[in-house]
């Protein structure tokens, strides 16, 4: 399986568009979405061509595509409009035999890892990408965000296939790349 993974859209209906156009370009299989999709949250600026209702739409779309897991800036309000499960704080995939956790990172990430052993720790939260391997062997990815990037950093979102995990700015270009 081929996943994009990516998470802090924060309701922007041309970042949305141009993941998308990635996601076939790139002939992926599935969508992991890890939060913040339809909302930009009281600390973020108005995302350029917010349209929540079109995200909706593109999505619903594809929803048999799609994981996600919730954001602090999703609701039960936007689960209503989506025809995938959104409010979940974290899931599971294994995928050939790695354990993947799926989470935003506002309740697990980065600075409060989960109990379970995981092989790769997807979240995004804090918009700062990087791809780092843990002392243990573990790798935690932070996808940063394509909508509201921080640190200086590009607009972001990952490609995940046979043990790879690439990091793209949202123009394409591969950023950082590691092997499990």
């Amino acid at each position: 399986m081929k996943y994009l993974v990516c998470s802090d859209i924060h309701g922007s209906l041309p970042v949305l568009e141009k993941l998308l156009s990635h996601y076939q370009e790139m002939h992926c299989d599935q969508l992991l979405f890890i939060g913040d999709l339809l909302n930009y949250g009281p600390r973020n600026s108005i995302p350029e061509g917010i349209d929540p209702q079109g995200i909706v739409k593109h999505l619903n779309a594809m929803a048999e595509r799609i994981i996600a897991v919730r954001g602090n800036c999703d609701s039960e309000v936007d689960q209503m409009l989506c025809d995938f499960d959104l409010m979940s704080d974290y899931t599971w995939i294994v995928d050939n035999g790695i354990r993947i956790f799926l989470t935003h990172g506002h309740v697990f990430g980065e600075s409060h890892l989960p109990r379970a052993h995981f092989d790769i720790l997807f979240n995004g939260h804090t918009h700062l990408p990087h791809i780092t391997r843990l002392e243990n062997g573990s790798v935690v990815v932070n996808t940063g965000s394509p909508t509201f990037p921080k640190g200086g950093n590009p607009p972001t979102f990952v490609i995940y296939e046979d043990r790879v995990v690439s990091l793209y700015d949202l123009e394409g270009t591969l950023l950082q790349s590691l092997h499990l």
